[in-house]
């Protein structure tokens, strides 16, 4: 076979897998096949003249940044749509369209109205080669680069008698699962969080760097057909289902029905699925269906008349911030809650609302006694939008104070500087925190338990059998036996777990407390440096600093940490309880003799795992990166290494192949 015929074999089957995991939701491979796959393409193209091809999945991970964004005309306007806000509105809809039509009762195509940013997508021959944001809806701007890294979008079309040129057009959007994990990563760097998962969509579209783009959890659905060269179905379901044929993305809740009633129904179902869809709505499309009929009735000034959309209630409305309580999160959070004088917004009464961290807070200017706009967003706690300063009553109004300690646990709070989120440091004893505290205590990588899954610790927790870690170790058999789903058995099997677990290293012990940002490398150095949990205790902020891999921020997890007597009280109870590890020795200097050295791991290996490489490499004091930079030593290469080599060679960074490590640990 031929490079070239190989990589278009590869392209191929990587748009099927794309179409089957991000379209069909119906994964038929393992992520590591897909990456194998991947980095397989992406080598060939790498060392091939004239590719990628712009329609090469390689080409969703983004490109090199634009300076602005170029303006495109659209061929045909993208309209706005008309809105009804009540049943009464929506029939006089339909009999306007009924009365231009010669049936007994008109068919209607029907769809939830996606709240997201509407963007036209064009193909030539199946090939994607321009998309472009609707703008004023005569022109708008070229965000082609962005939308290719959409993942759920193909640059290919699938099946047979696809247009020469077809334009599809739809929205794009943000998960709402997506949407909370991006303003959590942007509030954990201290950065501000988007207020909802629009502005987040609209925001990513639009940026220069396809990259940033890329990273963003984006997602598209189609909903029309523009402009098109070829044969089309002659109603708009029958398109839209021409669309879900060709590869393109479409919502699953696109309907088509008869009449008044169903209509309404739909509405009404929708509604109440709203909360449950993995995506915002902010209402619902009816377009007549029969595209001869859609002609006849043609457009008003900015809107067709053969569609509308029947909005849902507003979603903000004003209501009075009565008092700011704090709610501490299962990771240690302490979040502040605004408590509102109830208020009708978004179909329900809102009583709450997220005031997300301190830098939110001083971003609003809030204050307890404000007056308030709330904005409720599908089924997530309510945001307070904006503070109405003319309202605002300056003698009744007072600053909101942060608690100096845990409202649950009494524990001090922490903030390390740089960070929006303040946090309780008694992440062993906090009622808030026990469950994943204990969770992680027992995981794979900490004690590993064998026998105390998540379920079973929830159990636990919930029928009040353990408060923390430590008390796992006075469970006995009758205890566990008496829980759900527990017979004498398993539960036998799971004291046993417990006592086996006791002997462990001193490394698991350090990552199993859960100190935030300790992870297994860091443990490790932890424990290779001190030597012995009292020595790790005492230690200051400045001589934390002096462990490999343990700057500023970590340093400061660590010694608030053991400085809260809480957390040293557990600390203390599960060496009463008798977990225990051999002594660990100074290691003379050739033991250390990879101290400084970075090293990052690539391939697959015949005679070490990735994890026991890693390892091997720690116990001699070296560091073990996830990703090459300037400041990695080696790169060790197995066999089908991907990008990381390829970054490695261009830095001019040494290479290591399986035998060379075999030698080098053995010879240490």
């Amino acid at each position: 076979m031929s490079i070239e015929n190989e990589i278009e074999q590869l392209s191929e089957q990587l748009e099927s897998y794309n179409y089957q995991y991000y379209v069909l939701d119906n994964p038929s491979v393992p992520d590591a096949e897909y990456d194998r796959v991947f980095q397989k393409l992406l080598a060939l193209e790498t060392n091939t003249e004239g590719h990628p091809l712009p329609s090469s999945p390689t080409q969703k991970v983004g490109g090199v940044a634009l300076s602005k964004f170029e303006q495109v005309t659209h061929e045909i306007p993208m309209l706005s749509l008309d809105n009804v806000f009540e049943a009464q509105a929506l029939k006089d809809f339909m009999k306007r369209a009924q009365d231009k039509s010669t049936s007994a009762e008109i068919e209607f195509c029907i769809e939830p109205k996606l709240d997201g940013l509407a963007a036209s997508i064009i193909y030539e021959n199946g090939v994607l080669v321009q998309a472009a944001t609707r703008g004023d809806g005569q022109t708008g701007e070229n965000v082609t680069e962005n939308v290719k890294t959409i993942k759920n979008i193909p640059l290919k079309l699938r099946g047979e008698n696809i247009p020469a040129r077809l334009e599809v057009r739809g929205e794009v959007f943000m998960l709402k699962a997506g949407f909370a994990k991006l303003n959590k990563k942007l509030m954990d760097a201290g950065e501000k969080p988007f207020v909802n998962p629009r502005n987040a969509a609209a925001g990513s579209l639009r940026q220069l760097d396809s990259k940033i783009a890329a990273s963003r959890p984006l997602a598209f659905y189609c909903y029309a057909v523009g402009v098109f060269d070829g044969e089309l179905a002659d109603s708009q379901f029958a398109r839209i289902e021409q669309l879900r044929g060709w590869g393109l993305p479409v919502s699953e809740e696109v309907k088509r029905v008869s009449g008044e009633q169903a209509c309404l129904e739909y509405y009404q179902s929708i509604t109440v699925k709203r909360p449950n869809l993995a995506y915002e709505i902010d209402g619902v499309v009816y377009k007549v269906d029969n595209i001869a009929l859609q002609q006849k009735l043609g457009f008003v000034a900015r809107a067709p008349r053969w569609a509308t959309a029947f909005k849902f209630p507003a979603e903000e409305a004003i209501t009075t911030v009565e008092n700011v309580e704090f709610q501490v999160g299962r990771t240690g959070a302490i979040t502040p809650v605004a408590k509102l004088k109830p208020v009708f917004v978004g179909g329900v009464t809102v009583s709450n609302a997220t005031l997300h961290n301190k830098d939110e807070i001083s971003r609003l200017g809030i204050l307890v006694g404000d007056s308030v706009v709330v904005r409720r967003a599908g089924d997530v706690i309510p945001q307070v939008a904006r503070v109405i300063l003319e309202k605002r009553d300056a003698e009744k109004c007072k600053a909101i104070v942060f608690p100096a300690r845990c409202p649950v646990c009494d524990s001090e709070v922490e903030r390390i500087e740089g960070e929006a989120t303040i946090r309780c440091s008694g992440g062993l004893f906090c009622g808030a925190q026990r469950k994943e505290a204990i969770k992680h205590f027992a995981s794979r990588k900490a004690l590993d338990i064998d026998g105390l899954g998540n379920k079973l610790v929830e159990l636990l927790v919930d029928h009040s059998l353990i408060k923390s870690p430590a008390q796992l170790f006075n469970l006995t058999a009758t205890q566990v036996s008496s829980l759900p789903r527990m017979g004498d058995v398993s539960a036998k099997k799971l004291i046993n777990s417990l006592q086996l677990s006791k002997k462990t290293t001193l490394a698991r012990f350090l990552y199993s407390l859960g100190i935030r940002e300790v992870g297994e490398a860091t443990a490790n150095n932890l424990a290779n440096y001190y030597k012995n949990i009292d020595a790790l205790k005492d230690a200051s902020v400045e001589n934390l600093q002096s462990v490999s891999d343990v700057g500023e921020i970590v340093a400061k997890h660590i010694y608030y940490f053991f400085r809260q007597e809480h957390n040293i009280e557990v600390v203390n109870q599960l060496l009463d309880a008798g977990i225990h590890w051999p002594e660990i020795k100074t290691a003379s200097q050739s033991e250390l003799s990879l101290t400084g050295q970075i090293f990052v791991i690539t391939g697959s290996f015949t005679r070490l795992t990735r994890a026991e490489i890693k390892t091997a490499l720690q116990d001699k004091g070296a560091k073990v990166a996830g990703s090459v930079s300037k400041k990695t030593t080696t790169v060790i290469a197995g066999e089908a290494a991907g990008s990381k080599l390829t970054k490695a060679q261009e830095l001019g960074i040494a290479i290591m192949d399986e035998d060379a490590l075999m030698n080098l640990l053995n010879n240490l």
